[in-house]
């Protein structure tokens, strides 16, 4: 059974353990208002405490993955400052929800992805882009600081001094590119993009749910934590792990297939 429910600026639609996020605003390149990010910020909270999802997809309509931040949304602003502060904050907590919760998120991206929608990109694990799709900061060509915890995410994925000159120079990276400097997983053509996100997150979807969820906790929280931490994590977790029924059922197939 599927569930789909539609809000400002994004659709939300779960099956068969899938929670797709897809942004729809395909006439605004799918830029970011304040009532998109709201809405963003409430599918993450959906997805990260709902038991029937074990995987989210990113997705947007149209040409262009994420435009980044809406700008004609912000010049009509009475208070320009507390708007983009308001938008900011709700943006960077639905990307920290993205980032903290224990299942993976998958993202196809077509077209462009700038700004807020390149940190939507380093906010997944797993990242599809379409042959034609090109990445970019964006921030300074309209007088704008990064935000969505860019700074953080960005020189992590690619470098101190790429990262710096993606901000600073407004350089435009090739789909080929991103993925030689690791700013995501795979480039495959334009019409195959949606079958294979599709296909990778139905994947995942199908495994073990408790050993992908704290592979990525793992990972993604070692930036943060010395050696000797992120060792004695591993430790605790691996023997959690090897109780779970996940892990006796598949255990238990592999000594099967023994000879």
């Amino acid at each position: 059974m599927s569930r789909q429910r539609a809000t400002p600026g994004l659709r939300y639609t779960v099956a068969d353990g899938v929670a797709q996020l897809t942004l729809c605003r395909p006439d605004k390149s799918n830029a970011l208002d304040l009532p998109t990010a709201e809405s963003l910020a409430q599918a993450v909270a959906s997805a990260r405490s709902d038991d029937a999802v074990r995987v989210v997809l990113l997705a947007g309509d149209g040409q262009r993955f994420c435009a980044g931040g809406d700008i004609a949304s912000m010049a009509a602003a009475e208070d320009r400052s507390r708007h983009l502060e308001q938008m900011a904050a709700t943006l960077d907590g639905a990307l920290q929800g993205l980032a903290e919760m224990d299942k993976p998120v998958v993202a196809a991206v077509q077209g462009a992805a700038a700004g807020a929608g390149l940190a939507m990109v380093l906010s997944a694990d797993v990242v599809i882009g379409a042959r034609s799709s090109r990445y970019l900061a964006a921030y300074a060509s309209v007088g704008l600081t990064p935000d969505c915890g860019l700074s953080w995410l960005l020189p992590r994925a690619v470098g101190q001094q790429r990262a710096l000159e993606l901000a600073l120079t407004g350089r435009v990276l090739s789909a080929d590119e991103a993925r030689d400097w690791g700013l995501i997983t795979t480039v495959v053509d334009d019409d195959e993009l949606a079958a294979r996100a599709s296909s990778t997150a139905s994947r995942l979807a199908e495994a073990p749910p408790y050993a992908v969820g704290q592979a990525r906790r793992l990972i993604r929280s070692a930036w943060t934590v010395t050696r000797e931490e992120s060792g004695a994590d591993e430790v605790q977790t691996i023997s959690r792990a090897v109780a779970t029924a996940e892990a006796r059922e598949l255990a238990d197939r592999f000594l099967q297939r023994q000879p």
